[in-house]
């Protein structure tokens, strides 16, 4: 796992009325402060990747289809530089991700219906000023290759 990067396996608690699935608490021993809490979408087959921010720590977790999540460490002096994480997180595999500043990240929904993804980032979006630096999804940058793997 590339340096930084954590994962959380979250627990689905059902009863008579629906479920309840916690996702990021103040006492996992990973949390440092609270920014804000966002939900984004993806549709079916669409990537949105990469980028990295140099101040916040993403807390990634699909709650609803399924993304393939993929990390890439491009950080100088890191032990884990140069590597690639592939992670399939969502309904099948309910799991939060801690993505940490410096780290290349982005995915591609592979359910058949849009997906749905919470973030809670421990910093503000600026509006002014984003934190986001951004490669297209097919740069030659990161040694990952998004298409679908059969076999």
């Amino acid at each position: 796992m590339i340096d930084g990067v954590i994962t959380k396996k979250l627990k689905v608690m059902p009863d008579e009325r629906g479920r309840l699935m916690e996702v990021l608490r103040s006492d996992d021993e990973f949390f440092g402060k609270f920014g804000q809490v966002y939900v984004t979408t993806t549709y079916p087959g669409v990537i949105k990747a990469w980028h990295l921010h140099k101040r916040q720590t993403d807390h990634v977790a699909c709650v609803k289809g399924m993304i393939k999540l993929a990390l890439f460490d491009p950080r100088e002096g890191s032990q884990t530089k140069g590597e690639v994480n592939e992670l399939f997180i969502g309904e099948h595999n309910p799991t939060l991700v801690r993505i940490p500043k410096g780290v290349y990240h982005g995915w591609k929904c592979v359910s058949e219906s849009e997906a749905y993804i919470v973030n809670c980032p421990d910093e503000l979006y600026n509006y002014a000023e984003p934190d986001e630096y951004r490669l297209p999804y097919n740069t030659e940058e990161i040694p990952y290759d998004w298409s679908l793997k059969n076999g």
